[in-house]
């Protein structure tokens, strides 16, 4: 059977099709408001549309003022009702890793005692290991150059090793989603490495994963050659998981979870799912375009004075720099206004990090696009609400402080977002709902069926 995709005949065939189908369905936009749909399921004003309720997170951006009036207020996020600055600084100040004990209040709704937390560190550590010979069968079979695909591709495969895969009861899914919260480490960074050894050429290092340290610990641990890190650079890579952990069920990759839940599918299909809507550069890599602006900015910059900062934010907008999108990576968020609260966090960190790599100032250059593109947005183009910087902005830079590849940071949130996801999971079926399915009003001419004869 020949190949149908590879000949050029048939490329130039399907080039054709592809303008036939895709003039076949281009819809007049002034459709949607005709027909009060909102795009993206969010309205004129960016807030989202309400599709389901949880109690897993919550963000907030607005409140009401005295006249009842809708007000941007300072960003604010929930798990499980407790603000995430709290809980933060609860695990700074006692000076441990936050992750677990994230992922047990997401799960279970409530903090863990000291006990707890640590009977559940010691069972997601006895889970964080793959099947016999899985990196040698599934990974190193057949490389990838995205990570992200490489994650997929496991977690589909690792239904194969489940005795059980197809059970949707809460006792064997949460089984299920913490095995995958546990193994997400080990396929990302095993995944990486062989990439870079088939693709790169590089000397082929894998670490067998330590009991005894957490999951950020482990991260470092995994990726670099001799396993070691500092204690600042494991802290901080903790709370950039706690940071991304959950951010509300409205979230691309969080609805795709209930969604495809709700379908009654098994546990693998789900978070696979999940991971191709993170995949997504709309979702999940906006920190890797923030780290290639930035060296496109100072490969263009004659110095970083606010001036010639400005000049260039406004070439970004005028499709001028870089890649041409009209867009400042890291500013903006589809909720968030006045400030992202995870950036602020973050931020509060990332100075300590500089300093300790010898880079203060990319960390001032950082912080004067944080203060400067909101102005310049502002006088470029008419906004419905503020624009402050979000998470993205500051996590890229992070991650590159943190020896870690550009192809990991999107499976770094992945493995992050896992607790998240299992949340939601185990939400939607505790709740016994019916499958998810939204309505699309039809807006296509009734045409008459034409005889193949008659056709021309």
């Amino acid at each position: 059977m020949s190949d149908f995709t590879n000949t050029l005949p048939h490329g130039d065939l399907i080039e054709r099709l592809a303008v036939l189908a895709q003039n076949s369905t281009v819809i007049d936009s002034s459709f949607y408001e005709q027909h009060d749909v909102k795009r993206g399921l969010r309205d004129s004003n960016g807030k989202g549309v309400v599709v389901g309720l949880t109690e897993i997170s919550e963000i907030i951006s607005q409140k009401k003022d005295a006249d009842g009036n809708s007000v941007p207020c300072e960003g604010e996020l929930y798990y499980r009702g407790i603000p995430i600055e709290d809980i933060v600084r609860g695990f700074i100040d006692e000076k441990r890793f936050g992750f677990e004990e994230v992922t047990y209040l997401l799960l279970f709704g409530k903090l863990p005692t000291a006990g707890e937390l640590k009977a559940f560190s010691e069972l997601m550590s006895s889970m964080r290991s793959l099947p016999i010979s899985f990196v040698r069968d599934i990974i190193m079979k057949r490389p990838s150059v995205d990570m992200m695909n490489v994650l997929a591709r496991c977690v589909l495969t690792l239904y194969a090793y489940d005795d059980n895969p197809d059970d949707v009861s809460i006792p064997n899914v949460l089984r299920q989603c913490l095995q995958l919260t546990a193994q997400m480490p080990l396929l990302s960074v095993y995944g990486y490495q062989v990439f870079k050894h088939y693709h790169d050429e590089e000397s082929l290092i894998i670490h067998r994963p330590d009991r005894t340290l957490g999951t950020a610990e482990n991260i470092l641990h995994l990726l670099r050659p001799d396993g070691a890190y500092t204690a600042l650079e494991a802290k901080i890579l903790d709370l950039c998981l706690v940071l991304h952990a959950e951010h509300g069920g409205g979230n691309n990759s969080s609805f795709t979870t209930h969604v495809v839940t709700s379908s009654g599918t098994d546990t693998y299909s789900t978070v696979a799912a999940s991971l191709g809507s993170l995949k997504g550069p709309r979702h999940g890599g906006a920190n890797i375009k923030v780290v290639r602006m930035i060296d496109d900015m100072k490969n263009n910059l004659d110095s970083y004075s606010d001036t010639e900062i400005r000049n260039y934010l406004m070439r970004l907008l005028n499709r001028e720099a870089f890649d041409r999108k009209g867009l400042i990576y890291g500013m903006g968020h589809a909720v968030y206004s006045i400030s992202d609260p995870r950036a602020k966090i973050l931020k509060s960190f990332v100075g300590l990090l500089a300093k300790e790599k010898g880079l203060e100032e990319d960390y001032t250059l950082y912080s004067k696009i944080e203060r400067l593109a909101p102005e310049v947005i502002a006088d470029k183009r008419r906004i419905y609400k503020g624009v402050s910087a979000n998470i993205d902005f500051y996590s890229g830079f992070v991650y590159n402080m943190l020896g870690l590849p550009p192809e990991l940071f999107t499976p770094i949130f992945a493995v992050s977002r896992m607790s998240g996801w299992s949340a939601h999971r185990i939400e939607e079926l505790s709740n016994n709902g019916k499958i998810i399915r939204p309505a699309y009003n039809a807006v296509a001419e009734r045409i008459p069926y034409v005889r193949l004869a008659d056709r021309h």
